[in-house]
């Protein structure tokens, strides 16, 4: 049976005080919406419909999945939003409501709650809080669910209940189009709740299946700064805690931020406040040092102290050679591939440059446009000049060249083969396999001369 999946994400959040909407704030560097979305695409035979409003124009510029859009022009409650995704679906099946600002409900979740769901029955999604405020109440008698009241309607016996709609249902699509038009705004908001469908449903006949989970995190939602910074911390402990349960070494599990997809083998050990973006994959052995930003990674590489690797950092079929060492300090920017046994110092940046197997730059370096043969010794200082203020030329280093300390290859330039060129050394023509270059302005020793003095 096919799945219609509306999700709500129409709202201003004026809470947040941003010009961003609310869906579009990011957590772990994802826009709420789009965690939503990718939830939702792991639940087969599924057509996504999101209901848009404030600054629709933006969220589907920034959202670039293959969704149905609706839109909801004015903000009458949450019965009207789904009202507008009613036209687009289908006669038969069931629909899944979830919301825009509610990211990190489980597809393990959602599965369960759809089975719930009958043509005879209506499945909620609930959840048991301590502090229950600000909840729509879920009202039983001998154990039946009865209806939902909202905060600002209940009474003081239903205050006290601690079971609270999380907003999230799943009900048959015939069923739904029928009971939505019969909800009304006769309510302390003037809104159209879609809550409302609960009461209506049971008087008449319907039975409402309720799911409660024990994840308050699940269903936790945005409204403001505080609460969005709070639920990055429930992310990344949960992503945490996946990790050590897969036999990561975490020095302190409550200072790592996983902002995309973090792959792991066996025996990789991480130390504190390192961030990892995008898609990154560490082998086994993977050794990384505190206060990493890592977007890309491979098998038995140690990343020490401070190192900044820009994501589509890729080499070797998307990962740093084996037996790499980068950093301390070190800052590798898109376009640059490590070979195997290569090392890249402190203080070392590099941008599109291919170094080749056991080749190092061990200090104070920048090589930048540049492709470094097999056991190249880059000296300290060293700049690969590839900017004329126009253009950008390619240095090329040639397996066992030395270069020494001080040096600047002005590009476009070539060192052959086993070359040497002297420390201090401004190189702008080409030097032959096994040749030793020296390109220095021959020193004087003067005798007798006066430094200068303060005036």
């Amino acid at each position: 049976m096919s799945i219609d999946i509306v999700v709500l994400a129409a709202g201003k959040g004026s809470r947040m005080k941003s010009k961003l909407p609310k869906v579009l704030q990011p957590l772990a560097n994802k826009p709420l919406l789009q965690h939503v979305i990718d939830t939702s695409k792991t639940l087969a035979d599924s057509q996504l419909h999101i209901v848009i409003g404030h600054e629709a124009e933006l969220v589907q510029k920034i959202i670039t999945e293959p969704v149905n859009w609706c839109f909801q022009l004015e903000q009458l409650g949450t019965g009207h939003a789904v009202q507008q995704a009613l036209p687009t679906l289908a006669d038969e099946g069931k629909t899944l409501i979830l919301y825009g600002d509610v990211p990190l409900v489980k597809s393990e979740t959602l599965i369960e709650l759809l089975s719930l769901c009958t043509a005879q029955s209506l499945a909620l999604l609930t959840v048991e809080l301590k502090s229950p405020t600000g909840y729509g109440r879920i009202v039983r008698e001998a154990g039946v669910v009865k209806a939902i009241v909202e905060q600002k309607d209940a009474n003081a016996e239903q205050l006290n209940i601690t079971e609270v709609n999380t907003g999230i249902l799943a009900v048959d699509n015939a069923w739904l189009k029928t009971v939505l038009a019969q909800i009304s705004n006769k309510n302390a908001q003037g809104e159209y709740y879609l809550t409302d469908i609960i009461a209506l449903s049971e008087s008449q006949g319907k039975i409402i299946s309720a799911l409660c989970i024990d994840d308050e995190v699940e269903v936790q939602g945005v409204n403001d700064k505080r609460q969005l910074a709070a639920l990055e911390r429930s992310l990344q402990k949960r992503i945490a805690n996946d990790l050590l349960d897969r036999g990561v070494t975490l020095l302190d599990p409550s200072r790592l931020d996983v902002r995309g997809t973090l792959f792991v083998e066996q025996d990789v050990s991480i130390d504190v406040n390192c961030v990892f973006e995008g898609t990154v994959s560490l082998g086994e052995g993977v050794q990384i040092d505190a206060n990493c930003s890592i977007g890309t990674q491979g098998a038995c590489v140690v990343i020490e102290a401070n190192t900044h690797i820009k994501a589509n950092t890729i080499i070797e079929e998307g990962s740093i050679g084996e037996n790499s060492v980068i950093g301390p300090f070190a800052r590798i920017r898109p376009g640059t591939q490590l070979s195997r046994n290569t090392k890249v110092g402190n203080f070392v940046e590099t941008k599109k440059a291919i170094v080749g197997e056991g080749s190092k730059i061990n200090h104070l370096s920048y090589v930048g446009d540049a492709v470094l043969g097999t056991n190249v010794n880059v000296g300290a200082g060293t700049i690969t000049c590839n900017y004329d203020g126009a253009n950008k030329y390619q240095t090329e280093i040639c397996d066992d060249a030395f270069i020494g300390s001080n040096t600047s290859l002005v590009a476009p330039v070539k060192v052959g083969v086993k070359a040497t060129i002297a420390a201090g050394s401004t190189v702008t023509k080409t030097i032959a396999d096994e040749e030793l270059a020296i390109a220095r302005a021959k020193q004087k020793n003067l005798t007798g001369w006066v430094r200068p003095k303060k005036k």
